[in-house]
């Protein structure tokens, strides 16, 4: 039965993770609502309350608060300490520390290997707003019908055996273009049996990393999405075009790895945010 779960949570934004880049099934619904669909579940979330950064926040879901016990709050990682990450920004860094103040709300989802997989193929040369549409017309085409509690309908995320009977070229009609067959292929690997997802969740994030680069189409900016946004392996530090021109600019040396050893990841988002926030783009 569905019921609205409400929390305090310290260093929680959802308008901030949806627009982090790690998650396309969630959406803006009104001024303080979104929705996102997650392993085949359907979850709205209202703020409550403001304050600097501390929020009350309202979670309605269909199986109330056993659902959000057992799947929502590992997904949002609310049971992980975001602000001790933060203190430990080097004091003189100025720049990480703005980026950090700035996208404090940001937490890292753990989300569906699989769908992270496809997402990530579909992600490569492509901006957030049309990733977003891209996945929509994969799900509205491969996935499941569902009805939600507000009787609206939704559709889940297509499974391996539902993408792997296609052509190569046949999810071009969802406007995916070249990444077609990066997906197709993908899908036929595990449906198959070549690939088992099951094992990569359980490798370390070198060997994780290394075997998602035998995809088709995968390459390491896409190998440590993917390790960072399902695995939840946080030592990941994708670098995309808006990652390099800031290390450029503010870490001419490498960026200090060592010092966030073990949640690189995690200011792998703050800067993200915070340079694509300021990019002008969408």
């Amino acid at each position: 039965m569905k019921s609205w779960v409400t929390r305090k949570i310290d260093n929680f934004d959802i308008r901030q993770i949806c627009e982090s880049g790690q998650c396309f099934r969630m959406r803006q619904k009104d001024e303080n609502r979104y929705s996102v669909i997650a392993s085949g579940c359907y979850l709205e979330i209202m703020r409550e309350e403001k304050s600097e950064n501390k929020r009350e926040w309202s979670f309605l879901c269909e199986g109330g608060e056993e659902e959000f016990e057992s799947f929502w709050k590992e997904y949002f990682d609310l049971e992980t300490n975001y602000a001790a990450y933060i203190a430990q920004i080097h004091p003189k860094d100025t720049y990480l520390r703005d980026a950090a103040e700035f996208g404090a709300g940001i937490r890292i989802l753990k989300q569906d290997l699989w769908e992270m997989i496809v997402s990530f193929l579909i992600s490569q040369q492509n901006n957030i707003v049309r990733i977003r549409r891209c996945i929509q017309n994969v799900c509205e085409k491969y996935g499941e019908a569902r009805t939600n509690f507000c009787g609206e309908l939704y559709y889940t995320f297509p499974t391996p055996e539902a993408l792997a009977e296609l052509e190569e070229d046949e999810l071009k009609v969802c406007n995916l273009g070249y990444r077609s067959k990066y997906v197709v292929r993908t899908a036929k690997s595990v449906a198959s049996g070549e690939t088992e997802l099951d094992r990569i969740y359980k490798m370390s994030y070198r060997e994780a990393r290394e075997e998602l680069l035998k995809f088709y189409g995968v390459g390491g900016k896409v190998a440590d999405c993917i390790c960072l946004f399902a695995l939840h392996q946080l030592q990941a530090f994708p670098v995309d075009t808006h990652i390099s021109q800031a290390l450029s600019a503010h870490y001419p040396r490498g960026f200090p790895k060592r010092r966030y050893k073990g949640f690189e990841g995690v200011m792998q988002q703050y800067i993200f945010y915070w340079e694509f926030s300021h990019s002008g783009q969408s």
